[in-house]
């Protein structure tokens, strides 16, 4: 089991802030096997698709070299000038190979951990230059596996090497009864046959060795609870911080419901103690909604900001606090106190069509009914 510094036991899994400070430093999983295979099984496949025109590009430079005029033997900038123009049809011709190269190149690097750019890791380290620790790092796990990967290469590498030159050795002795451009053709086809059918065994190294860096790299970064526990803290912050940004929440809470007192039907209190705001519309709405409650200061702040809006107040002690304990902020209030705040409502709806000197008065409705398992003593 992996062990940090203290000898603590490395067992739970790293998490997202881990991973991220890894790749910012530059530690993702690699697979250099990876990268090998990819060059040189698209290196030879390129190599077979290019074997026509690199034949016809290359029979050309040499003809073009190996046939001097006469007035080029005694200009003595000539060879200058025929290495320079060969230099760049070389180039040209092989710039579509080294293209796909590194394309190739890049893209199998990044296939496993990702994109990471990151100075940290180009830094020299003085630790690394340590003899004690390269030893250890040698007869580590991945030292061993990395012995395994060296012998098994070897081996297959050197095996299928030896299965090619067997079986295109005819073709190879056959080269030298052909013409210049063809033999030249078919010389860049049998090297690139002979890489594409040689890295094919590397497929048995890479599908060992992706799964093991995968394992190697999130071995690593294991962290003891230790660790876990002060990274909740350092991204948390201290017991203070923290209570700090909770009442800053609060008070950001406090101040949108206060926006939405002015915009409520009606304010039940207790008279003091609690205060809670309703707001029903009948088109929008099954139920009478709580777009605001509090107790005590911020009650009595949401009867001043209904005062300044004219919202109506009905004291009612025991609705007020069956709705204050039993719904939540921006919830419709429970059935069983429908029948009480509808009571209360159509007094309001009334209130608003009263016209002074018109009839009677609305009367505030008393005694309302609040069933016993919302009831909640004073």
């Amino acid at each position: 089991m992996a062990e940090n510094e203290d000898g603590q036991e490395k067992t739970e899994e790293p998490t997202s802030k881990r991973l991220d400070d890894a790749k910012k430093k530059g530690q993702i999983a690699r697979s250099k096997e990876l990268n090998t295979l990819a060059i040189t099984l698209i290196g030879g496949m390129v190599l077979v698709g290019m074997s026509g025109s690199m034949g016809e590009g290359l029979s050309g430079i040499m003809s073009a070299n190996l046939t001097i005029p006469r007035v080029d033997m005694f200009d003595p900038l000539a060879m200058t000038r025929r290495l320079i123009a060969s230099i760049q049809d070389a180039l040209l011709m092989l710039a579509p190979f080294f293209v796909v190269m590194v394309v190739v190149a890049v893209l199998s690097s990044i296939a496993l951990g990702g994109v990471s750019f990151s100075g940290e890791a180009m830094t020299p380290k003085l630790s690394k230059m340590n003899p004690l620790k390269g030893l250890k790092r040698l007869f580590s796990m991945k030292g061993l596996v990395e012995l395994a990967k060296a012998m098994a290469k070897f081996f297959l590498v050197g095996g299928a090497t030896a299965l090619v030159l067997w079986l295109t050795l005819d073709s190879f002795i056959g080269l030298s009864g052909m013409a210049l451009a063809p033999a030249i053709s078919e010389l860049v086809n049998l090297i690139g046959w002979a890489f594409v059918l040689i890295s094919s065994t590397l497929f048995l190294v890479a599908a060992v060795d992706v799964p093991f860096q995968l394992w190697d790299h999130k071995r690593q970064l294991k962290m003891t609870r230790q660790e876990i526990r002060e990274e909740m803290k350092d991204t948390e912050g201290r017991p203070e911080v923290r209570g700090r940004i909770r009442q800053l929440q609060r008070e950001m809470a406090t101040r949108r419901m206060m926006d939405e007192v002015p915009k409520a039907d009606v304010i039940v209190t207790n008279p003091t103690h609690y205060a809670v705001a309703l707001r029903y519309n009948q088109l929008r709405m099954n139920a009478p909604v709580v777009v605001a409650k509090g107790s005590e200061l911020i009650a009595a702040n949401i009867r001043r900001v209904g005062a300044e809006h004219a919202v109506p107040v009905i004291e009612s002690p025991a609705l007020a606090r069956a709705i204050y304990f039993h719904t939540e902020l921006g919830e419709p209030i429970p059935a069983g106190l429908y029948l009480a705040v509808a009571r209360i409502l159509a007094y309001v709806f009334q209130l608003r069509a009263y016209v002074p000197g018109q009839g009677h008065r609305p009367s505030v409705p008393d005694e309302l009914q609040i069933p016993d398992e919302l009831k909640v003593p004073e």
